[in-house]
């Protein structure tokens, strides 16, 4: 059944407007060459979407013949302004950008552990009140909030959490309050993050892949089929539960210390590192887990960052460096049988412990051995994640997964490769700790799009 004019309009008008963000600024004669639409069809909708406030001509192509055609169309970006909120439990961050996206003013402020719910609430509403003026927005028309902890899927609400901070929750309510007429959405920070690599970062290539989230604390999104999996209770990716070898004990229902998070998280990777005698200075707001990593790396690479040049996987194989570190370039050649040793190492002892090296030319640098270590801790969980989903792809996000780009993933990779049967490609983040903003700027965008663009109601 063919659409009524109506619903061809509004398709039609759609297709134009996706593609002027994709885009950027085009031609009525450039619309009407990737639409495929008629002359005079093209031209009804910029003259519906100019009238309606949408698009407005912002210059003219470079073409020596004036015309009609000349004039390039886009999007009216200050139609609305978005903010994007990642909070975290040592503080917020803020973006402020137009309908577009682009970021217009940005600000953080560190709120303490003893600080109060309520003087919590107020310091990080008035630094989006204050991002917000200093990017001359008069209102928001969207605001997405990344935050840590589980989102009800039937409300979108978050709910109540163990361990996180009363001043969350308190935040999402406040800010409806005090930003009338704005939409607050809030997602768990480690799936804005998967959204954000999917869009603009490591997994631009993949309809299926989980993201790792090694930040402070460990986390994980899932992406199949090319849609995020939230799961009954909306708790898919709570990777820090995940019982595994080598801890103290088992995980509750409450805390998750005993779980992967007691080998991935933050503050076990700076035991590791302590252990195998890696230091790095503190640098920043973000976890000293990733500097220890990145400094690591550095060392491991003689002198060369996480991402350039050859990097060991720690089995004998390199790695070109590439974005799938391990994948297709190194040769990594598995045992006859695969072994425990990923299982053992989880203890910090394998690879020769965290003695140090003999004579130079003896064996492995301790930062080497560090990352080895640290890669048998961090393929424990991924394994675990690929026996269950086989997503084909993991990324290693976070500011832990950026630092130890493909260096890490390499290692982690050729682990995986002698621990299961599935072929699973291990790459770094190419956004890392800022991938929270921009997947909580993507969703803002996203949803104020839909309703701004959607046709008006009859």
């Amino acid at each position: 059944m063919p659409a009524s004019p109506s619903t061809a309009r509004a398709i039609n008008d759609r297709l134009a407007l996706r593609l002027l963000q994709e885009e950027g600024p085009l031609t009525a004669g450039q619309l009407k060459q990737l639409t495929g639409l008629s002359r005079p069809t093209v031209a009804d909708l910029v003259e519906r979407l100019t009238a309606a406030g949408l698009i407005d001509v912002v210059g003219e192509a470079g073409e020596q013949r004036r015309g009609p055609n000349a004039k390039l169309y886009g999007i009216v970006a200050d139609r609305a302004h978005l903010a994007a909120l990642d909070v975290r439990t040592e503080g917020v961050s803020v973006v402020v950008s137009d309908l577009l996206g682009r970021v217009l003013a940005e600000a953080s402020v560190p709120i303490g552990d003893d600080t109060g719910t309520g003087p919590a609430v107020e310091q990080a509403v008035a630094l989006v009140e204050r991002t917000s003026k200093e990017a001359g927005a008069d209102r928001l028309h969207t605001v997405g909030i990344g935050a840590p902890g589980l989102i009800d899927p039937a409300t979108g609400d978050l709910r109540d959490s163990t361990g996180l901070p009363a001043w969350h929750r308190r935040l999402v309510a406040a800010l409806a309050e005090r930003l009338p007429g704005a939409r607050v959405i809030v997602e768990n920070e480690t799936n804005l993050a998967a959204r954000a690599e999917q869009r603009d970062g490591a997994a631009r290539d993949r309809d299926d892949f989980v993201l790792l989230w090694l930040g402070h604390g460990t986390g994980a999104a899932v992406i199949l089929d090319g849609r995020l999996r939230r799961g009954a209770s909306g708790g898919t990716g709570e990777i820090g539960f995940l019982p595994v070898p080598g801890t103290a004990g088992l995980p509750s229902a409450t805390d998750c210390e005993g779980g992967f998070h007691s080998l991935a998280g933050a503050a076990a990777i700076e035991r590791l590192a302590e252990e195998y005698g890696v230091a790095a200075p503190r640098a920043g707001a973000g976890p000293w887990a990733a500097e220890l990593v990145g400094a690591a790396v550095q060392e491991a690479s003689g002198g060369v960052g996480p991402d350039g040049g050859a990097a060991s996987t720690g089995d004998g194989a390199e790695s070109d460096g590439g974005p799938g570190a391990g994948s297709a370039g190194g040769d990594v050649t598995p045992p006859e049988k695969p072994g425990r040793e990923g299982v053992r190492a989880v203890d910090g002892t394998a690879g020769g412990g965290p003695a140090g090296p003999g004579p130079a030319g003896a064996g492995p640098s301790p930062e080497i051995r560090f990352l080895d270590a640290l890669a048998d801790r961090l393929a424990v969980g991924v394994a675990s994640v690929v026996a269950v989903l086989d997503p084909g792809c993991v990324v290693l996000g976070g500011e832990v997964g950026q630092a130890g780009g493909a260096v890490l993933a390499a290692r982690v990779e050729a682990r995986i490769r002698r621990m299961s049967p599935l072929a699973t490609e291990v790459r770094p983040s190419a956004l890392g700790g800022g991938a929270v903003l921009r997947g909580a700027l993507l969703t803002a965008r996203d949803r104020a799009q839909d309703e701004l663009f959607a046709p008006p109601e009859r």
